[in-house]
């Protein structure tokens, strides 16, 4: 199943009050494993950039002037997400902002339908914990050194890890796969392994009998026939 994991930043919280989008950064999973195939942009807001907001991303004013705005790269970017589910950290945040420039680019919203919510996967996964990105990164594992603002494709591609976390691991050959052949692991032979064959100093033992000897065999019949009403005598 093909998957696109994203996140957006914003020069604010909410875009009914006129905060825009000016980064999104999206990832291509099919079958739960990254592609290599992805979609990052800059949009020019055509507004100022609150200094909280620049504080998290980075991203100034001066910065973004330079850049498209929404409407330009809004094709391209749905040629890319096309009918994949969307999987975003705090989901209705990022699908809010999307969908508020897809409106003013005189395109179609996206539907609520294919929206995945990493943050409720994690709710019903470990209640009570921590729930932000880099909590998660921790819990797993997740290298987030490189992380020292936020980054929309950056941040995506951390989720994609998180996600996979979530949703199981990369397990192989548990029939997680779309294919029979995805599911295949191949494990390659040592050459020469030690326990291939055994050290030639060592004895040999010889092989067991495996058959029963006639004494066994009338044991067995004595034993057999002592047993009342019996289920195959019926």
């Amino acid at each position: 199943m093909r998957e696109v994991i994203f996140d957006t930043e914003t020069t604010g919280l909410d875009p009914k009050t006129g905060d825009r989008m000016v980064e999104i950064g999206c990832i291509e999973m099919v079958g739960r494993i990254e592609t290599g195939r992805t979609f990052h942009a800059y949009f020019n807001p055509d507004r100022d950039m609150p200094p909280e907001a620049e504080r998290v991303h980075g991203l100034s004013a001066a910065f973004l002037a330079t850049k498209p705005p929404f409407a330009e790269l809004a094709d391209e970017l749905l040629v890319f997400l096309d009918d994949a589910p969307l999987v975003a950290h705090n989901a209705g945040f990022d699908f809010g902002f999307l969908n508020n420039e897809l409106e003013l680019a005189g395109r179609a919203a996206i539907a609520l339908d294919r929206m995945v919510d990493t943050v409720a996967i994690a709710r019903r996964k470990h209640p009570g914990a921590k729930l932000s990105l880099d909590a998660l990164c921790t819990r797993y594992g997740i290298d987030r050194s490189h992380r020292v603002k936020h980054g929309a494709l950056l941040d995506a591609e951390l989720l994609a890890q998180v996600y996979i976390e979530l949703t199981g691991g990369r397990q192989i050959g548990l029939g997680l796969a779309d294919s029979p052949a995805d599911s295949l692991m191949i494990v390659q032979p040592i050459a020469n392994a030690p326990w291939h064959r055994p050290p030639a100093d060592k004895p040999r033992r010889e092989p067991r009998p495996h058959v029963a000897s006639p004494e066994e065999l009338e044991r067995h019949r004595a034993f057999i026939a002592g047993i009342a009403e019996a289920i195959w005598t019926r």
